[in-house]
């Protein structure tokens, strides 16, 4: 098994290389028995990592129901817990489907020969690799904070356990697999989440690289004092645009796949997140200003959290962006020196291009940094009513 899964963007190689080595992304090229093999570390990493958590957590909940402070406390880590479970299914169900698309936008991308097209990829890749870097570092600044804020005796996360986790070695034991299950899984669900993204990135990258094949359909001919093209330097303006409407159906349907793929999971993170950011907040007014490590790990949460939300709405706006602006790259072509046939085929380019290519989360609400505010707005609103029936 390759230790590194390679893609030609940064950010998709680091996502798929983890989920590849956590247990969820099985390598292609595997016999049937070892996949089967693979299954059962699956297994057990997902019941050390989430499904262990899930269980104490409803437990405890169901303890303290009524407690508002108490619920809260629990109930953020639940819902996060549970949006990367639902996520982790999605994936493991929906591997080869998604494994198709990780493939096709490879492959166009790696195909890139000139040194435009190159800089398009480069440029897409470097925005994205950023974006994953900042969520790795806080998700690695909150977990750090989480495990070194616990007090003496105390487990960094509240949770019920079938035995006294305050005598030794059960606190030591209990103390290692919290922190360590959590170091493990808020990478993960970076990893989860970056994955999404980039696949939304790269889609976007494959339809400026045919903005840019719309604009230099006329790139290698000596046109600039010709008024038409010849029949020779026709023939090849018809090929070329040819195959840019092959790229765009391409990519096209490689938006509609994720759509199928993940509307339904992203829809369920942007729900659970609003939840929790209010949630969240609503903790941080309440934390106790002694415990400096804490507050500052809850605060770098919140952040974490709407970062999680904005990525998605980011790239997503990004891409309805890039869609629409295919029009324009369109009518930058030659056109006037082209024939009424190849007029006539730029012109349903055109129009066939206006409207603006969408991804929506479960079919509610659009990728956009509009229903990013949106989400951030509702969360506060959320807030504003937790505090107050918690001062009733």
């Amino acid at each position: 098994m390759g230790l590194v899964v390679k893609n030609a963007t940064l950010s998709v190689t680091v996502s798929l290389t983890i989920l590849q080595t956590v247990g969820f992304w099985a390598p292609q090229h595997w016999t049937d028995s070892q996949k089967q093999l693979y299954s059962f570390y699956s297994l057990f990493s997902f019941m050390f990592l989430l499904g262990t958590y899930l269980i104490i957590q409803v437990v405890d909940l169901g303890l303290i129901w009524g407690d508002l402070a108490l619920m809260t406390g629990t109930a953020f880590l639940l819902f996060t817990n549970l949006a990367q479970a639902a996520k982790i299914v999605n994936i493991v169900g929906r591997k080869q489907r998604i494994q198709d698309i990780v493939n096709n936008a490879d492959r166009v991308l790696s195909e890139v020969t000139t040194k435009e097209e190159k800089d398009i990829v480069e440029s897409c890749n470097r925005e994205m690799t950023v974006l994953q870097t900042l969520y790795f570092f806080l998700t690695l600044v909150t977990s750090v904070g989480w495990a070194t804020s616990a007090e003496t005796g105390q487990l960094p996360l509240r949770a019920w356990y079938p035995y006294d986790t305050t005598k030794s070695p059960a606190y030591e034991i209990t103390y290692v697999h919290q922190v360590g299950a959590l170091l493990i899984a808020a990478n993960l669900n970076v990893a989860k989440d970056t994955l999404v993204a980039g696949l939304i990135g790269q889609c976007r990258c494959r339809l400026k690289l045919l903005g840019h094949a719309l604009r230099t359909l006329g790139k290698g001919m000596d046109i600039e004092d010709e008024y038409v093209l010849t029949p020779e330097q026709e023939k090849t303006v018809r090929r070329r645009l040819g195959s840019c409407v092959v790229n765009h159906q391409e990519a096209l349907e490689a938006a509609k796949e994720l759509q199928e793929c993940f509307s339904e999971p992203t829809f369920a993170q942007l729900t659970v997140s609003l939840i929790i950011i209010c949630v969240t907040a609503f903790q941080l007014s309440m934390a106790h200003p002694d415990n400096m490590v804490r507050l500052l790990s809850m605060g770098t949460y919140l952040l974490n959290m709407c970062f999680q939300v904005f990525i998605y709405c980011y790239q997503g706006n990004q891409l309805s962006e890039e869609s629409s602006e295919i029009a324009g790259a369109a009518y930058e072509s030659p056109w006037y020196k082209c024939s009424l046939r190849v007029r006539r085929s730029l012109l349903i380019v055109m129009v066939r291009t206006r409207r603006a290519l969408r991804l929506t989360a479960g079919g509610f609400t659009t990728l956009s940094l509009a229903s990013f505010m949106a989400i951030i707005k509702a969360s506060y609103s959320l807030f504003t009513l937790l505090q107050q029936v918690d001062e009733d």
